[in-house]
């Protein structure tokens, strides 16, 4: 139970990381997209969060040009460690191709997935495996998700694959290269190979008001079924429709995803408590909706939410770290810093 101790995350010099030896076998980061305070704040207010303690951080989310950031930016922070501009994908200011953490696990032999609720090829997904100026190249970004050489990656986004412009049948590439394809999400559990491509939506899966059902959870328990190996593992989880709740300035939608993303987490901490050797992050890539909490009942677990934009705003983002080597992450810091503590945590 000790090494699953939330800490505090508290200013740390990205050279004092440098050499350390890997005090995690596998590491699991866990994003709430448009996730800040007001957000999970709301959520504990329906119930108690896997995630709550009364010790938490804080990161920095500009991007290298503006101080309001977009997904792009920001999640290739988290997934490469550099401060790129708005709207870029896994490449730096100038438009350079940056390693993510999944290519750096891969170099080491870790096995690698990803599970979203948006489409595979969206922002946030994409900065874990793609090279792109623009994130609004979704089907160069599923061509770099065919020879990215994951292990596992679970969303939607099958019309990139299969209606393409190019008229490329992806999904038959996928088959080639040895993937189990599935388009269902009750079929994910019986897959059979060892690589599997979670194709299960044709653009982003249903809101969880809409049906959507326990796929965020039951998805990331496949995962971790199918991912530990001898070398250990990287698995990357977004709950990508707390955002979206948020640009709707929809508090329920927003609050249902929240919870639904913390049954996830769940999975995540229940499988960390039993192996000892996993490292779990939870964050943001931002804040989305300038979410005020101006009312509530504590008695009737209710809130009364006020949205200032339907966009970003630069507000800093809670990060929560659960397992070995979550002392590094201790202060407040830019969002790069996730990368660095994960990649050092696991001698990358």
């Amino acid at each position: 139970m000790r090494r699953l101790a939330l800490v505090l995350l508290a200013t740390c010099a990205v050279p004092a990381l440098a050499g350390r030896k890997p005090v995690a076998r596998n590491a699991i980061l866990v994003i709430g997209d448009g996730m800040g305070l007001a957000q999970v704040t709301a959520g504990l207010v329906r119930g108690q969060l896997r995630l709550e303690s009364p010790v938490v951080g804080l990161s920095k989310t500009f991007s290298s040009r503006q101080l309001v950031t977009d997904s792009a930016a920001a999640a290739t922070a988290l997934a490469c460690g550099v401060k790129t501009k708005n709207g870029a994908i896994g490449v730096d200011a100038a438009g350079r191709r940056v390693p993510a953490l999944v290519e750096l696990a891969r170099l080491k032999g870790m096995r690698t997935g990803l599970v979203v609720t948006s489409s595979i090829t969206h922002a946030t997904p994409a900065a874990f495996y793609a090279h792109q100026i623009s994130r609004k190249n979704d089907e160069a970004i599923a061509r770099d998700l065919v020879t990215s050489g994951l292990d596992l990656f679970i969303g939607g986004g099958r019309r990139f694959f299969d209606r393409r412009s190019d008229g490329c049948d992806l999904m038959a590439e996928l088959e080639a290269a040895g993937y189990e394809l599935v388009t269902d999400p009750r079929g994910l559990a019986a897959a059979k190979e060892p690589r599997l491509a979670g194709l299960v939506a044709e653009e982003d899966l249903p809101t969880i008001t809409s049906g959507r059902g326990p796929y965020l959870p039951d998805a990331v328990g496949t995962s971790l079924s199918r991912l530990p190996g001898p070398k250990g593992f990287f698995l990357m989880v977004e709950g990508s429709q707390v955002d979206f709740g948020a640009h709707d300035h929809d508090a329920s939608r927003t609050i249902a995803e929240i919870l639904d993303l913390d049954l996830a987490i769940a999975r995540a901490l229940d499988f960390a408590r039993r192996d000892g050797e996993t490292l779990v992050v939870v964050t943001a890539d931002h804040e989305t909706g300038g979410i005020a909490l101006t009312s509530g009942s504590l008695e009737k677990s209710t809130v009364e939410a006020r949205f200032g934009t339907k966009e970003h705003t630069a507000t800093m983002v809670p990060v929560f770290a659960f397992g070995p080597g979550a002392e590094s992450f201790a202060g407040i810091y830019e969002n790069t810093g996730v990368f660095d503590r994960i990649r050092s945590a696991l001698g990358l």
